[in-house]
């Protein structure tokens, strides 16, 4: 127990440093970047004038610094403020050239995000699926017949997954699912249905770091002494494969689960999104990008790392407790 609480005292300590330090890189990235905020909000006719003002307004003409205390001032109380574009019906809303412009008609950030966060959870959760269907077994066919067709096998499979570009595995399932042969809806969301198409697609981008990592970690400890031993002692393969080389292989694989997730979030389910117009955290983080949306982009940013540090913590504990020689 005391190991526990030490244990997530410390890395919790270290998560809020990185967190911070996160926020802080992409607030101040945003601010030294070409463009202004400004003419996107109240569009291109806006007067000198009325731009001046309402960047007085929102603070943007104050020193990064002190924008960014009173941003973490804000966050502390769970407000990540609202956003620059989009009005409370969730639809971009441009400002009026005068400069009038009320920030209380616009839609509050964890409002925006509340809406899209669980389409991303439906779509990464159906391709961690659809990534493990792939991965395991032919991982563990890699992993318990080295040397053989079954490792060639993988290391094929693999091979030829990495080197598929996302956004071409995309438009060819769109073309063969959805065009071609009408069996599943690819634009959009509506129902279940529509996560599937996109789903396979981040699947085929993680499962062959996952198949590369399950082979080589039961075929390292498949060549252990112990499994040997285990065998001439009169424990059945199968036992001895069930009982003791997945559980050893599991540190390696939790290692390599956390960082596709860390790979996932930060990087392909975003682009996949873009690419399916489907409504989560990465069609709205790239819209806003676009846009410009400040408030939207820090907010994604700094929940995005906290729940990245927090998986790598978890991750980490949970390899302590297979594997206690292990220290974080």
């Amino acid at each position: 127990m005391a190991f526990a609480i030490e244990f997530f005292l410390r890395r919790l300590s270290q998560g809020l440093l990185i967190v911070l330090l996160v926020a802080f890189v992409i607030f101040t990235l945003l601010r030294v970047a070409p463009g202004d905020p400004i003419r996107i909000i109240l569009g291109p006719m806006a007067t000198a004038t009325a731009m001046e003002e309402t960047a007085q307004k929102l603070g943007l003409r104050d020193p990064i610094p002190v924008q960014f205390g009173r941003f973490v001032l804000d966050v502390a109380q769970g407000d990540f403020g609202r956003s620059f574009i989009r009005g409370k019906q969730g639809g971009a809303s441009g400002g009026s050239q005068d400069g009038a412009m009320d920030m209380a008609d616009r839609a509050p950030v964890m409002g925006l995000i509340a809406t899209a966060l669980p389409y991303t959870l439906l779509l990464a959760g159906l391709g961690l699926v659809f990534s493990f269907l792939i991965a395991v077994p032919i991982g563990l066919a890699a992993g318990l017949n080295a040397g053989r067709w079954q490792q060639k096998l993988g290391l094929y499979v693999s091979s030829l997954f990495v080197s598929l570009p996302n956004i071409w595995v995309g438009v060819v399932l769109i073309y063969l699912l959805s065009a071609k042969s009408g069996l599943l809806p690819a634009i959009g969301y509506r129902n279940f249905a529509y996560a599937i198409i996109p789903a396979i697609v981040v699947a085929v981008e993680m499962s062959p770091v996952l198949i590369r990592a399950i082979a080589v970690s039961i075929a390292s400890n498949v060549q252990e002494a112990y499994f040997d031993i285990g065998q001439v002692r009169g424990i059945g393969r199968n036992r001895m494969i069930y009982r003791h080389v997945l559980r050893n292989a599991a540190v390696p694989l939790l290692n390599v689960f956390g960082a596709q997730m860390i790979g996932m979030l930060l990087g392909g389910l975003f682009v996949v999104e873009y690419i399916f117009s489907f409504p989560g955290i990465g069609l709205l983080t790239i819209n806003a990008v676009f846009q410009r949306d400040f408030p939207i982009i820090q907010a994604v940013a700094i929940l995005a790392s906290a729940v990245l540090v927090l998986i790598n913590i978890l991750v980490d504990f949970a390899s302590t407790t297979i594997d206690r020689r292990l220290k974080f």
